[in-house]
């Protein structure tokens, strides 16, 4: 979540005339996050997110991102659900931009995650999979392979201003997951941004997962080692060996993992970790100074792709050989 487009008071109670929520009390925008425009709502009624969606999300996937959400709650996942305006439709347009009501989930994301909440995660993302087995609406992953190599052509000029030799080391890596990606594994719909600040907890107990805004259909496993990368890893980054078995236990707990899927992760975790490194660089090198977001550092990422690099075997990862 972030602000990128400022809203008036007037526009604003404009656009919530279109829907059934009482009156605005207060606003505020929510500065988490590099995707879109996010504020925190407060009616007479309920709090509220409202979401303005911002040039890298295109509209015509609103359909999917929004009924993806309702989907989901129907078959009993928790997450946020999109309101309808008095016309039925889910989105409107606000400051310019399209724009929807979403529901307020009850939680807070971890700062500093265990074991046990790793196994929760892992057993909820395995949910969300199954959940969303008979979803619809198909939306390719515009941040796999193709995407990734769009990115770094943009970027890879400026790349040895952020550590010297990234544009050589950046271009191999791309050269050896193009010939060694896997495509024959299970896929479906994935979150494809399950980060911390994604998933919320009362206490212990999850609560709810959020932004789906990256949601797209792909590997499952994918996803998997993209959690991996977001919670495994320890802020020195250290590989956190009991959270990585506590989240594939989580996750097979509910959806076991194939054995081609159990052989895929080390490549798939490498993968993950360089469509980070790169969304983030680019990130870091196009936002606008004075844009209200936090900038997220690169090269934290490209140190996990290294480590990544380094696997031999899945087990290191803490998925269990009997599994």
């Amino acid at each position: 979540m972030a602000v990128y487009t400022d809203i008036s008071e007037t526009d604003l109670r404009a656009f919530l005339a279109q829907y059934d929520v009482g009156e605005l009390t207060s606003y505020k925008g929510i500065a988490e996050g590099v995707e879109n425009s996010n504020f925190l709502l407060h009616t007479t009624k309920d709090p509220l997110i409202l979401t303005l969606y911002e040039k890298r999300v295109d509209a015509g996937d609103l359909p999917f991102f929004l009924g993806l959400m309702q989907h989901l709650a129907e078959k009993g996942l928790s997450c946020p659900l999109p309101l309808p305006r008095h016309d039925g439709k889910l989105t409107g347009e606000l400051s310019g931009r399209p724009a929807a009501l979403i529901s307020f989930l009850e939680g807070m994301w971890l700062r500093k995650p265990e074991a046990v909440h790793c196994e929760h995660v892992g057993r909820a993302l395995a949910e969300m999979h199954l959940a969303a087995a008979d979803f619809a609406i198909r939306r390719p992953n515009a941040l796999s392979l193709d995407g990734w190599i769009d990115l770094w052509q943009k970027a890879a000029a400026r790349a040895d201003e952020v550590q010297e030799g990234l544009e050589a080391e950046i271009g191999d890596e791309l050269d050896h997951l193009s010939g060694h990606w896997p495509k024959d594994l299970p896929a479906g719909v994935i979150h494809a941004d399950l980060f911390q600040d994604n998933v919320f907890f009362l206490g212990d107990k999850l609560s709810g997962l959020i932004d789906f805004y990256f949601a797209c259909n792909d590997l499952l496993a994918y996803d998997v080692a993209i959690c991996l990368n977001a919670w495994c890893f320890q802020p020195d980054g250290s590989y956190n060996f009991a959270k990585g078995a506590a989240m594939l236990a989580g996750y097979q707990a509910v959806r076991p993992l194939s054995a081609e899927e159990r052989a895929a992760l080390p490549i798939l975790a490498r993968g993950s970790a360089l469509r980070f490194f790169l969304t983030r660089l680019y990130d870091w090198q196009m936002t606008p100074e004075g844009a209200l977001v936090v900038k997220k550092d690169p090269l934290e990422y490209l140190r996990k792709l290294r480590f990544h690099r380094a696997i031999v075997s899945p087990t290191e990862y803490g998925l269990e050989v009997s599994a």
